[in-house]
């Protein structure tokens, strides 16, 4: 069984459990950059160019670190079982979505959702950081396994978030799937992050109101943004750009 996580930190955390250590991380931020290529090859390129322009990571160790991930999941034998640790957040949501468009449709894959186990609804988007090792094996033993008609949701989700089709995303994030939790609050969250008219997108204005009404300092803008709208799951690279680009506008200097 193999196990795909949405980051190193929460390899590090199952790593104190009884689960086996067979990992895939999936070390991307899908939730930014340009997504456009017409070919896995061209999409790697194009991902590298962005992460390069915008972290301290070069192309090079984008291949080395995050492509080959992504490969083994290719790579996977027949009749693998494969296990999806992802967050109901935004930004866990396009990882998990371009995932299942990379899986092999051919390979008789099993594969399995694994579900945060989220005690308290004011904790629904903290997702496995919270989880201690007996609740990620609770989370594990409650894994949902994805049907046909799931995984090509996954797929076309991805296809539309990809493409920027809009009405496209909001018409699948109605679906009916236990396997995609928050779909359409998540799906409708995207899309208002871009300006309408003249009105600025979603996260611009919370960062607005909050520079005007409670503080200019990163931290803790980035502490009250992630309480209001932690459906982003942005980090602080995401929020970072958000912020200075509302500082730059001279009105919160």
């Amino acid at each position: 069984m193999y196990h795909v996580l949405n980051g190193d930190c929460l390899a590090e955390q199952l790593s104190r459990t009884e689960i086996n250590r067979n990992f895939i991380v999936c070390r991307e931020c899908l939730i930014e950059g340009d997504l456009r290529a017409s070919s896995i090859d061209e999409f790697w390129k194009v991902r590298a160019e962005f992460i390069a322009g915008n972290f301290p990571e070069s192309s090079e160790v984008y291949f080395k670190d995050s492509v080959s991930e992504f490969e083994k999941l290719r790579a996977l034998p027949e009749g693998s079982e494969v296990c999806l640790w992802f967050e109901n957040d935004l930004f866990c949501q396009a990882n998990m979505w371009f995932v299942i468009s990379i899986l092999p449709e051919h390979k008789n894959l099993k594969v399995y959702r694994v579900f945060p186990v989220i005690k308290n609804k004011a904790d629904l988007w903290k997702g496995f950081s919270i989880s201690d090792a007996e609740q990620l094996e609770l989370a594990f033993s409650s894994k949902v396994r994805f049907t046909d008609k799931d995984m090509e949701l996954g797929r076309e989700l991805w296809s539309a978030y990809q493409h920027n089709d809009f009405d496209k995303l909001i018409l699948l994030s109605r679906s009916d799937s236990i396997c995609f939790d928050h779909l359409e609050a998540v799906c409708k969250a995207h899309t208002d992050r871009f300006p309408k008219g003249t009105l600025p997108g979603r996260p611009d204005r919370v960062v607005k109101e909050i520079l005007e009404t409670v503080s200019t300092e990163f931290e803790t803008v980035f502490s009250e943004f992630s309480n209001r709208e932690g459906i982003y799951g942005f980090g602080d690279a995401q929020l970072k750009r958000i912020y200075d680009r509302q500082m730059q506008s001279g009105k919160h200097a």
